[in-house]
């Protein structure tokens, strides 16, 4: 299994009820349908968020991230047009042990 997984700020202004709205169309649209995708979760601290998303194996997490690089969908750029880009941090982790 391999986890992936973000913090980030959002941008100053930026309404948390319809971040939320695009995250969930985020993951309904985007990511339900991709091939070895297992769960998302959305978490907030104080003025930060982080996500983490869950997949089957590697190839199956490299495919989804092509795709998504190479034509992001109108759902992942309504997603990013909430976030402060400078504050965003990703890492990619293989789960070693899964209790």
């Amino acid at each position: 299994m391999v986890v992936y997984f973000n913090t980030y700020k959002l941008r100053k202004g930026a309404s948390i009820p319809d971040f939320k709205e695009a995250v969930k169309s985020l993951i309904e649209k985007d990511f339900t349908n991709r091939q070895g995708f297992i769960s998302f979760k959305l978490l907030a601290e104080s003025d930060g968020f982080a996500d983490y998303s869950e997949w089957e194996t590697m190839e199956d997490y490299n495919a989804f991230l092509e795709a998504a690089q190479s034509s992001p969908s109108e759902t992942a750029l309504a997603f990013y047009e909430f976030l402060n880009m400078n504050s965003c941090k990703s890492r990619v982790y293989s789960v070693e042990i899964d209790m």
